[in-house]
């Protein structure tokens, strides 16, 4: 019997295959699952049944895809292109099938499940937001292996097709039905006819037009090629992210020819598979999911918040967690900041919901209560109020005589203690910290503050409010800076004392783009604001010895200019939209100039280890990717110091402090790393 794929006949000689892969949340094509689906086809072939069609038994979705697991470090490449081609040989077979085929999906279709969906005659998707299909693998360093970049060629164009896979974007059922990427999208009750309707009347299978079909024609790649590489440097650059470019070139090379692609699929991403960013970008995507299993035991289901603090961090916390479905209750004493944040929240939910049914409901979920009401039956209550201890003592202490004893009591405050801000509680051990960072909507990560005090058991508790949001949740030590903000400011001084030494701001910029950051410390710096960056400079310079630049003081202080919000910080805004300076062309920047930023962020990430902020270096890594962008292909900091080398990588420490003194000497914590 299988273990994973059951095949039964309906009285209207009907096959249905149904995918529950065992011991798994989602169902993912193992090895094991790949070999029943070719017994499976051995069967049917075998007994001819008037129609196939493939559901899943999960209720969270059809495929999420190929079993990662399986590709991490350890694979050959020749292992690797024989496991593709073998799943070409598969789904081939399914293509080839003499009777109408069909996929039923609901919830998510991603990679590997998508291409067999596409080896299927017809698509039927439930139509709903939960319904998201995608070919996610740019994402990990490939693209499309198991015949994707052919089938969503031949079914939707080369032009929608390619920008599907170089951006690894989702799309909704309906979304996908007016692509051409499925057949029917239709409410859940309607799934099952829809499906046998298809296998009865065997409509003509959906292919790309005319038009469509042109774009694939030699002339059409050529020109189409530049116009895509273009778009995907805007994003990505080839050394860093080799994939997206990869298949272009792929496309570019063999897209009239379907066994020149085939081919070409299973070298190139077998090629990609194996290469360093690859492997990377899959060690990211599992701390990722370690991240998402964090308090995954914990049977707790809040499905109230209330938020104190109705400013931009505690509107924009509120806001969120009512778009995601939670009922939240935000108080602040004065009217004006509850209509700022209903304001800003309506832009959202706009934003991310298109519809006004969805708008309409959203906003009934996000309650101004300026008399703090909502406390009382709150399962979750975060402070967000400004960074001061005696008011936040008093907050607490009269939020915890009208909380619920089983409520979680958080601050969301980045740089105060929260043993400072627990004394005076009768239960101290109650208060755990939430730590957004800004902006809220876009930003992943949350740091789950504990201090000495805390219940270990909130902080899984605390973990699992955050998952409930659709954030990553991130257990820290309660210590000046917490993580992030401990990590990142280095960073961001080394790069402000550089300007005060004379490089220019966007040669400091170009260099951190050039290692891996999304964005160069400079321009960071003015889009969270000046302000803000040297009030936490401000506080962590004596714990750690940092020097604030002269520059960063006189823009905030002598000369009230902010960053982008005020139009005018390190660089000039015009409408909001930076204003670089060019270089002179003559200019040549130190030759150590990223070495000096991001061996400051490294030389921190060790002692932050060594202190025990985090628990382990990989969530480490996990926190300062997803929390300050550092360059996804590296691995995280840790890892760039393993890669490099141990003993090489603090050579090169050394050498900057005997160029440019103290600030670079290496952390005790260096001792107590051993290779790996």
């Amino acid at each position: 019997m299988n273990k994973h794929l059951q095949l039964e006949t309906d009285s209207q000689g009907i096959a249905w295959l149904h995918f529950d892969h065992a011991e798994s949340a989602v169902n993912i094509l193992s090895l094991e699952a790949m070999q029943e689906l070719d017994e499976t086809l051995d069967e049917l072939e075998a007994t001819l049944p008037k129609g196939l069609i493939i559901l899943s038994d999960k209720k969270n979705g059809f495929i999420a895809g190929a079993d990662v697991e399986s590709f991490r470090s350890g694979m050959h490449r020749r292992e690797a292109e024989e496991h593709i081609r073998r799943v070409h040989v598969l789904y081939n077979r399914v293509e080839a099938l003499p009777f109408p085929t069909l996929c039923l999906i609901h919830g998510f279709c991603l990679g590997g499940g998508l291409e067999l969906a596409l080896a299927c005659d017809y698509r039927v998707t439930r139509d709903d937001e939960s319904t998201r299909l995608a070919f996610p693998e740019v994402r990990l360093g490939i693209f499309p292996g198991y015949g994707g970049s052919v089938r969503s060629i031949e079914r939707i164009g080369a032009f929608q097709a390619m920008k599907l896979m170089m951006s690894g974007r989702s799309i909704n059922g309906r979304q996908a039905k007016k692509m051409g990427l499925v057949d029917q999208a239709v409410p859940q009750r309607q799934m099952r006819d829809t499906a046998i309707s298809f296998i009865e009347n065997q409509p003509v299978v959906r292919a790309a037009s005319w038009s469509q079909r042109l774009l694939n024609s030699l002339p059409a790649r050529h020109l189409l090629s530049p116009m895509f590489v273009k778009e995907t440097a805007k994003h990505a650059k080839r050394d860093h992210y080799p994939a997206p470019y990869a298949l272009i070139d792929h496309w570019k090379a063999h897209g009239g020819d379907r066994a020149a692609m085939l081919d070409s699929e299973a070298t190139e991403v077998s090629r990609l598979l194996t290469g360093e960013t690859s492997q990377n970008l899959i060690r990211v995507f599992f701390l990722q999911e370690r991240m998402k299993s964090l308090g995954s035991h914990v049977q707790f289901k809040p499905q109230h918040l209330h938020v104190v603090g109705g400013g931009i961090m505690g509107g924009d916390i509120a806001a969120w967690c009512a778009l995601k479905g939670m009922r939240v209750t935000l108080q602040d004493r004065e009217a004006k900041y509850l209509t700022q944040a209903m304001g800003r929240a309506h832009q959202l939910f706009k934003r991310k919901l298109r519809s006004k049914r969805l708008i309409t409901a959203a906003m009934d979920r996000l309650i101004p209560d300026p008399k703090g009401y909502g406390v009382s039956q709150a399962d979750v209550a975060i402070e967000a109020i400004f960074e001061d201890l005696e008011t936040k003592q008093q907050l607490f202490q009269g939020l915890e005589s009208q909380l619920k004893p089983e409520a979680i009591m958080a601050t969301n405050t980045s740089s105060i203690p929260l043993e400072d801000i627990a004394e005076g509680l009768n239960s101290p051990q109650r208060l755990i910290g939430l730590h957004f960072f800004n902006p809220v909507a876009k930003m992943q990560l949350v740091e789950v503050v504990h201090g000495k005090q805390t219940d270990p058991a909130l902080i899984d508790k605390g973990a699992a409010f955050v998952r409930r949001i659709d954030r990553l949740p991130l257990p820290v030590k309660s210590s000046p800076g917490f993580l992030v903000n401990r990590i990142l400011m280095p960073y961001l001084l080394e790069a402000m004392s550089l300007i005060d030494e004379g490089v220019p701001a966007p040669a400091i910029d170009r260099a951190a783009v050039d290692f891996g950051m999304p964005m160069g410390p400079v321009e960071l710096a003015d889009a969270v604001g000046l302000d803000i960056c040297l009030a936490v400079a401000r506080k962590l310079a004596p714990l750690f010895d940092l020097t604030i630049p002269r520059k960063l003081e006189q823009l905030v202080v002598d000369k009230k200019l902010l960053g982008k919000k005020t139009g005018q910080g390190f660089y000039r805004y015009e409408k909001g939209r930076l204003q670089r300076e060019k270089i002179d062309s003559q200019y040549q920047p130190p030759a150590d100039l990223a070495d000096r930023m991001i061996f400051r962020l490294l030389n921190e990430s060790v002692a932050c280890l060594r202190e025990g902020v985090v628990e382990d270096a990989d969530l480490l890594d996990a926190g300062v990717i997803f929390g300050t962008g550092y360059a996804p292909f590296r691995g995280g900091p840790m890892h760039t110091i393993y890669s490099g080398g141990l003993e090489q990588q603090r050579h090169r420490l050394e050498v900057l402090e005997q160029r440019h003194g103290g600030k670079f000497h290496p952390d005790s914590g260096w001792t107590q790393l051993g290779e790996v």
